[in-house]
This record gives C-alpha cells, structure tokens and sequence, in this order.
C-alpha cells in the first residue's frame, strides 16, 4: 500500500486526469439512462466533425478525449494512461506531462477531423495516451542517442494498436506525432537534470 500512496503523491495529475474520464464515463451513463452508452450520450460529448465544422462546436475536439465507448474502453485507456502517464509525469513534471495529454489528444481529434468524413463520431483517451507514448519514446531516443531506434519503435507501437475494426488510427497517429515532437525537448531537460544529479553525486564524494 505503501508504493501506491507514493505513486499517487508524485503522480497525483495522472490520477486526477483518470478521475476526470471516470466523472465523465458517468455521466455519459447518466444521459444513457442504463449501464451502457447510447449514441445520445455520444451525441451530446464526443467529436462529432458535422457538429464541429457546420455547427462550430469546436469544443468536442476537446471534450472527446474525456469520452468513452464502453466499460473496456475506458477500462483500457485508463490502465495504459496509469501505466505510462505516471512514468512521463514523474520524468518531465506535472504541468509538461499535461501538455502532452492535451496538445497530443487535440492534434489527434483535429487529425480526424480533417482526414475522415462528416458522419464520423470519435471518442476516447487514445491520441493522448499514443502522444504520451511517443513522448516516453523520444526521451529515451535522447538519453540513448539512438532516435532511429525510437522512431522504429513507434511505428511498431502505431501498427500493432491501431490495425483493429473500430479503432481511430488517425487520432492514434497524431497523437503519436505531438508526442514524439514534444519528447525531444523533454528529453533535453531530463537529460540535463540527470547531468545536474551526477554532479552533485559527484561532489559529494
């Protein structure tokens, strides 16, 4: 018990952020009327591109990344944004760890919106979690000096989470693009905090 108190003081924004898509996942219950979405609820809170492009609800490029299918689909996206998010927050801080999650699942919603058609309805934590990925990978490439290897990675992470029916790889894609784009940075400043800790170590001997 005592290592998840600690996970969620030092990475308490992951925490908040997966409450938020909980509070939203009930809510999305509550305009349903039952224990599964209706397409009223989706309707209501998802991207829907006609709403957004002849309505100017542009505010559902927002609110989408909040929104989910089902019980599995939040079920999945939440353990893989605990599963990795807390890691990148931990890594680069709070406040740049949410300017991942927002500008990644932004850039994947606008993706969708400019690439598939007008009927289209997409939802989901997806592009944030892909863009948080993506972010974790160019760290590492930066650290590793091996940015190659970290692109091949992400393609590979792209094609095996996005091949199934359903699944919006377009929102998966840009996120994973504003992910791997904002990593670079990121990977300059942790490998200057960790040059910053050697040297302490160092002078302390």
């Amino acid at each position: 018990m005592g290592s998840v108190f600690r996970s969620i003081r030092h990475a308490w924004m992951t925490y908040l952020l997966v409450t938020i898509n909980f509070a939203v996942f009930g809510y999305e219950l509550y305009l349903s009327g039952g224990p599964t979405v209706s397409i009223y609820a989706l309707l209501k809170l998802a991207q829907v591109n006609l709403l957004v492009t002849e309505y100017g609800q542009w505010w559902r490029l927002f609110t989408a990344m909040f929104v989910h299918l089902s019980w599995i689909h939040i079920a999945m996206n939440m353990f893989f944004l605990v599963y990795l998010g807390s890691q990148l927050e931990l890594l680069v801080g709070k406040w740049r760890y949410l300017l991942v999650y927002i500008v990644a699942g932004l850039f994947g919603n606008i993706l969708t919106l400019g690439m598939m058609g007008p009927e289209t309805i997409s939802a989901g934590a997806s592009g944030a979690i892909f863009g948080i990925a993506g972010a974790l990978l160019t760290i590492e490439g930066v650290l590793k000096r091996n940015m190659q290897a970290t692109l091949a990675n992400a393609f590979f992470l792209f094609l095996v989470n996005s091949w199934m029916p359903h699944v919006n790889w377009v929102a998966h894609l840009g996120g994973l693009l504003a992910g791997l784009a904002l990593g670079y940075p990121y990977g300059e400043y942790v490998k200057k905090r960790i040059m910053r800790m050697d040297y302490w170590e160092l002078e302390g001997y």
